[in-house]
């Protein structure tokens, strides 16, 4: 018993001991929280917005692909249900208007087609350094491979809430994190005065604060058509910031509500099987004595 107490009393001081530690870790990171967004998409019966899907491309293709690629997206994903769904034709003509390598043909390039996969910055890699001191990740997958953090035991909440939009709240922040002046007192993790190097710019968001990237995004920067419903969709850096977030969650995870669909109905299964084996026992063991 009195091991066993022991034991007990270790585990809760430790439990303790970690959420004390919490708030100072909080204190000493510099990079503020980053909050949780609305999407569409998010919890365990959310969906993608067709109209959003296609602003974010109308984002990602006039701004964000000029130094970004995407090389796992073809165009004919883009008329894909669940997706932005343009039309066949639609996606043709836009196929057409980019020249893509094809070492079969005269000149090593022919005009696009549906089946063929995003063209690329039309940059190369050296360039792209030389502007930005590294090469831009490509945008597949780059909702996915970003994230949020939380300070336990609000991650644990993550499980029952099915969060999995960490990747656009961390993109979303960061397109609107952009500060012109720097925050007084600032520090370096070696606690000495923070100070922005030539060429960089400064973001709240981004880890280390120093960015190479300058604004992409600004009030205006790319004007949408009409929208739906009659209802004006704002064109402000917020709202682009959104925007392509969305369509950067779907170019990663494009069968995310076929997935969701999938889990719900595993479970329902789960639930009815469930109960008819714990009506198959009973029936097998009315009439034993135990």
């Amino acid at each position: 018993m009195i091991k066993t107490k022991s034991i007990i009393g270790a585990l809760a001081m430790t439990v303790l001991m970690v959420v004390a530690a919490a708030p100072a870790s909080a204190q000493e990171h510099s990079t503020p929280e980053i909050a949780k967004q609305s999407w569409t998409f998010g919890g365990i019966f959310g969906t993608y917005d067709k109209n959003q899907l296609q602003r974010g491309f109308q984002v990602f293709k006039e701004v964000c692909s000029a130094c970004h690629s995407a090389r796992l997206l073809s165009f004919r994903n883009l008329q894909e249900p669940g997706g932005p769904e343009f039309s066949e034709a639609q996606v043709k003509a836009l196929a057409a208007t980019y020249e893509v390598a094809d070492d079969s043909v005269d000149g090593g390039k022919r005009p696009g087609v549906a089946a063929d996969r995003w063209p690329g910055t039309g940059q190369s890699d050296a360039d792209l350094k030389a502007s930005f001191g590294l090469v831009p990740p490509d945008f597949s997958v780059i909702a996915k491979a970003r994230g949020t953090t939380q300070p336990f035991p609000w991650w644990i909440l993550n499980y029952f809430s099915a969060y999995a939009e960490g990747g656009p709240d961390y993109i979303h922040a960061l397109l609107t994190g952009y500060e012109e002046t720097i925050p007084e007192g600032l520090k370096n993790s070696d606690g000495t005065p923070f100070s922005l190097p030539e060429g960089k710019y400064f973001n709240e968001y981004f880890p280390g604060h120093a960015i190479g990237m300058p604004p992409p995004l600004t009030d205006g920067a790319v004007t949408y058509g009409e929208a739906e419903g009659g209802v004006a969709v704002p064109q402000t850096a917020d709202q682009y910031a959104r925007d392509v977030s969305a369509f950067l969650m779907w170019v990663a995870e494009p069968h995310l509500v076929d997935r969701k669909e999938s889990g719900f109905r595993v479970l329902l299964f789960l639930i009815v099987f469930a109960g008819i084996m714990y009506m198959v026992k009973r029936k097998i063991w009315a009439n034993v004595a135990h």
